[in-house]
């Protein structure tokens, strides 16, 4: 205890919505101009679209856009009252043409200038379309777009007026512009309100000022006003506010001081977050704040857990390669299971949009002498490895200019490694790496600085000091094969030396012209550390599958650290996970493995660890290691965190105050939700802890707890927090509403 230096406090608002509104607002989308432009006209006029999943899956459907300009409406003129809706705000981009494997797939029949596919956020698939005539798909295209564009640039207000507008909308069942008690008493079930009859009439006779037994929508927002209106917010407001009605600059610079624990800078900045948030402009004139934009700047991104300055790129990138964690996927062609699933580029480009920067590729002889990929010996479907490359030249760059690792597993014949030779300098060109920097043999790897905009590939090389007689060869079995032959004690034969006799006698040979394009990333076999930091040079790497890296973090931390700083080291999950789970990276990254191989299509725990160490930096996919994984002497060893030259253990204290509109997880009649939250950090050993709430009955519209949960964090470096909330069950498990995750040293305190 007498270590622990820093004190961390964190008040942590469940956020969901944090809602102030002038009542004066008619939010009428009529006036908001976008219903107006000509493509939205076409979308709200509606239009027959073929929906195609398939070359065989081609049917029609009735599209068009709803009056709120947000939601798109479709069915099937089969289908009687059955419909579905999507909102804009889940569609990512527009892709015009023949640009998803299932439009190219129907190419002939279906002309590029009929073809458009809408892309989601998140793991939802696309939805591929084609309209009756070029105009209609244009129209639809660029409607689609300034819809995504207007909900992209909608200010904090004009995304709340639109949020209480959608409801409105959905609870006036007759269309009348007017809702009456039943329809709010529905309402209030629909946002997850379990509210006594009596308290919710005495709001709406409240905001019933014509008292006509109905509210029009300024009424509405009145009801909204005093429905979420946050007690716990405004007792904090009210402990700074002179006058109760706004914090005077000064009164906000404290608030700044003793609850965001912010220093010097608080003057100034009090100053900005008035002209940012507070909406009044006679406030802002007077220097104050209102309790309006109080709320308002708690939840914008600056009120948020996540150091705003830690988003963007600040980290050092002009260090070697070793020196960083890398974003990394597993199988990255498959979208589903390991046995049966779908290979598919679509595949590729979820992951590289997330800022995955090492792909892996499983090629294959093709029948035809073109190369594919799929999952060796398995049932999942096949790609060409050509049009792989292809995706990786559009897709690379979008969200990150830093290298991308193309991991290369490689099966096929010489001929056919020549062929994929070819095809990686013709479709690549410049932006794959094939010589060394600077000219000479590096003692340390390149930065990512270096290799910004390249391509490097990871394979076996020809040349190097690898014994060629190494007994413990077999056929050219890759390490997944090897785990799911249950062999997992024997050596991982994933990187045998290039040209070796087999136990067969036969030669498994490379192509000279796949082996010339591996510069910095040349596969071997793992001997040893002992024999790694006698003879391995720092562009050979080697590939552990789960169990061995475990292991050997176990045996060997400190030495699994020390390798780490000169030498790439990649991790892949065993190949008895058929189901494409994943395993707990937290336990690679202790130990300073950089190319930490996930399944990216399975969400759950694992992923959100990696969306969370790799949620700073800029999202470029590279994050720098704390300074003791750098230093090529470092005695750090995760299971003695202790021992380390500058061991400073730190405090973490969350007080966990209050939630609101948390979503409904079961969809029965009726069913309200029981919140917890949870507090789970991952790091070394030591600091995995987790602690949580009690559950609130009945409430997922504005729960309450006020409680405080307590940590003390060894190597905060290390370490992740990921807040969960869940839906308690007593009866059976409780059921997962959402989380968050972040770094620890991401986290601003306040």
């Amino acid at each position: 205890e007498k270590h622990l230096e820093q004190f961390v406090d964190i008040c942590f608002f469940l956020a969901a919505h944090f809602h102030w509104h002038d009542t004066r607002i008619a939010m009428d989308p009529e006036g908001s101009r976008i219903q107006d432009d000509p493509d939205v006209k076409v979308m709200m006029a509606g239009a027959t679209l073929r929906k195609v999943k398939s070359r065989l899956w081609k049917r029609q459907r009735h599209f068009r856009l709803l009056e709120d300009g947000q939601t798109i409406w479709y069915k099937s003129r089969w289908a009687g009252k059955g419909h579905s809706t999507f909102s804009i705000t889940e569609v990512e981009a527009v892709r015009e043409g023949h640009q998803s494997e299932v439009l190219l797939s129907n190419a002939e029949e279906f002309p590029a200038d009929l073809c458009f596919t809408l892309v989601f956020h998140g793991r939802q698939g696309n939805l591929d379309l084609v309209a009756e005539s070029p105009e209609e798909a244009q129209a639809w295209i660029q409607g689609v777009r300034k819809l995504i564009h207007k909900v992209q640039t909608m200010d904090e207000k004009e995304r709340l007026d639109q949020w209480v507008w959608d409801w409105f909308q959905k609870a006036d069942k007759n269309k009348d512009g007017k809702m009456n008690f039943k329809e709010v008493r529905k309402l209030l079930k629909m946002m997850n309100v379990d509210m006594n009859e009596e308290h919710a009439l005495h709001l709406f006779t409240m905001a019933d000022k014509s008292e006509s037994g109905s509210l029009e929508i300024e009424q509405f927002v009145h009801f909204y006003k005093m429905l979420t209106q946050r007690d716990e917010v405004w007792k904090v407001f009210q402990d700074y506010s002179g006058d109760g009605e706004k914090l005077m600059l000064e009164e906000l610079e404290n608030f700044l001081i003793m609850e965001q624990q912010e220093g010097e800078q608080s003057a100034q900045h009090a100053q900005e977050l008035t002209d940012r948030y507070e909406p009044s402009e006679s406030a802002k004139k007077q220097g104050a704040m209102s309790f309006d934009g109080f709320q308002m700047y708690l939840c914008s991104q600056e009120g948020s857990i996540f150091k705003p300055e830690h988003r963007d790129l600040y980290q050092d990138m002009s260090q070697p390669l070793s020196h960083y964690f890398i974003s990394s996927s597993h199988n990255t062609y498959l979208l589903e299971d390991q046995l049966r699933g779908q290979s598919s580029l679509e595949a590729y480009i979820q992951a590289l949009k997330r800022g995955c920067r090492c792909i892996e590729v499983d090629c294959w002889d093709g029948s035809d002498g073109e190369p594919v990929v799929y999952h060796g010996h398995t049932l999942t479907s096949k790609i060409l490895f050509r049009d792989i490359i292809s995706t990786l030249k559009e897709y690379a760059f979008k969200v990150s200019d830093f290298p991308v690792i193309l991991s290369l597993e490689n099966h096929c014949g010489v001929e056919q490694q020549t062929v994929m030779a070819q095809h990686l300098s013709q479709i690549l060109g410049d932006t794959l790496l094939t010589t060394l920097l600077d000219g000479s043999v590096p003692q340390q790897l390149p930065s990512p600085q270096d290799l910004k905009g390249k391509v490097l590939l990871k394979a076996k090389k020809i040349g190097g000091l690898e014994d060629c007689l190494d007994e413990t060869l077999t056929d050219e079995v890759s390490d997944e094969e090897e785990m799911a032959n249950d062999d997992a004690e024997s050596p991982s034969t994933e990187d045998p030396p290039a040209e070796c006799l087999n136990h067969k006698g036969k030669k498994s040979k490379l192509s000279r012209e796949l082996s010339d394009l591996v510069v910095y990333c040349k596969s071997v076999h793992f001997h040893g550390f002992e024999h790694a930091s006698l003879h391995a040079k720092c562009y050979e790497m080697s590939s552990f599958s789960e169990s061995k890296a475990k292991r050997l973090a176990k045996d060997a931390g400190a030495d699994f650290v020390q390798y780490n700083t000169r030498q790439l080291s990649r991790i892949y999950p065993s190949g008895l996970r058929t189901d494409s789970s994943n395993y707990n990276p937290q336990d690679m990254w202790n130990v300073g493995c950089q190319i930490v191989a996930l399944n990216f299509q399975t969400a759950g725990l694992e992923m959100d660890l990696n969306d969370g160490l790799f949620g700073q930096n800029g999202c470029c996919g590279y994050v720098l290691k704390p300074d003791f994984m750098r230093d090529g002497n470092t005695q750090f060893s995760p299971e003695k965190p202790e021992e380390r030259r500058g061991y400073k253990p730190l405090r973490l204290s969350i007080q966990v105050i209050s939630g609101q509109q948390l979503p409904k997880v079961n969809q029965k009649e009726g069913s309200i939700v029981d919140p917890l939250v949870r507090v789970e950090i991952y790091g070394v050993p030591r600091d995995q802890a987790k602690e949580e709430t009690s559950h609130i009955n009945n409430n997922g519209f504005n729960p309450v707890w006020n409680e405080t949960l307590n940590f003390v964090i060894h190597t905060p470096e290390l370490a992740l927090v990921r807040f969960v909330v869940e839906d308690h069950d007593k009866a059976s498990r409780n059921d997962f509403m959402g989380q968050f995750t972040l770094p620890f040293t991401c986290i601003q305190a306040g």
